[in-house]
């Protein structure tokens, strides 16, 4: 059993299908990659996963229990944390603090002792501020800490971006598009943060991305979307050498 399972997923908004039942299963610990041209449903699969969308039919399972009608917040609480392929922080705060925004679904404390600062909630927001300490190192962002995020280049808003869902602890992390816009030198950046975050954290991620020699030299496992139908899955080798996959990048040759 995969730590996450896709069981016959369709989605359809009006007379349009988004996604056309589609299946697969995520193994724990896997770099998982979703791709597929433009417009074949890959984003909408994330937020099927993420609970921003709820399928037409099917059903999504996380560790074994199904999640299908889960509220995104809940599913957060679960460990599906999501960075966004439009980078979603608050520009006026600081990198800490959007940081901090990561943890909400951590915290137990009520309103009115968070709001005293006092005891309990004391030593939480503690433990809590620990724990963005740690996501500031790992990614590197000492020095952009107290910085209001609308002040960065966007290249360390997409890190920020990330760091905000690493707060969270996930055990499966949603990214859609971490690399879009990025200069070479950022997509390496990020590819070795990936490959961090896999090997260091433990953590399952599930990759949406257009450069098909990062997705190939980081994913273990591929699912290949096209007009909402699941027409590819398998290790990175199987996926180049099939022909259904081949035809919809590069299309069909049309002779007579």
């Amino acid at each position: 059993m995969g730590i996450l399972e896709i069981n016959d997923v369709t989605l359809r908004f009006g007379g349009v299908v988004a996604l056309d039942k589609v299946s697969y299963e995520v193994k724990k610990g896997e770099i998982f990659s979703l791709i597929g041209p433009n417009g074949a449903g890959k984003t909408s699969m994330l937020n099927c996963i993420s609970g921003l969308y709820k399928p037409s039919s099917g059903s999504v399972c996380f560790n074994g229990e199904e999640i299908t009608h889960f509220k995104p917040h809940k599913r957060a609480a679960l460990g599906i944390a999501r960075a966004f392929q439009n980078i979603e922080l608050f520009p006026h705060l600081s990198v800490l603090d959007n940081l901090m925004l990561g943890r909400h679904v951590r915290m137990k404390t009520g309103i009115l002792s968070g709001g005293l600062y006092w005891g309990k909630a004391q030593k939480e927001e503690v433990l809590h501020r620990q724990k963005v300490e740690e996501v500031i190192d790992f990614l590197e962002i000492e020095h952009i800490r107290d910085t209001p995020v609308g002040r960065l280049a966007y290249g360390l808003q997409k890190r920020v971006e990330v760091g905000r869902a690493l707060a969270l602890e996930p055990e499966i992390l949603l990214l859609d598009e971490p690399m879009a816009g990025m200069n070479s030198e950022e997509k390496e950046d990020m590819a070795r943060y990936i490959i961090d975050i896999h090997e260091e954290m433990e953590t399952t991620i599930i990759l949406i991305e257009h450069d098909m020699g990062v997705v190939m030299d980081l994913s273990d496992h591929i699912a290949v979307l096209d007009f909402g139908k699941l027409i590819g899955y398998g290790t990175p080798y199987e996926i180049q050498n099939n022909q259904k996959v081949i035809d919809a990048y590069l299309g069909v040759e049309n002779v007579g």
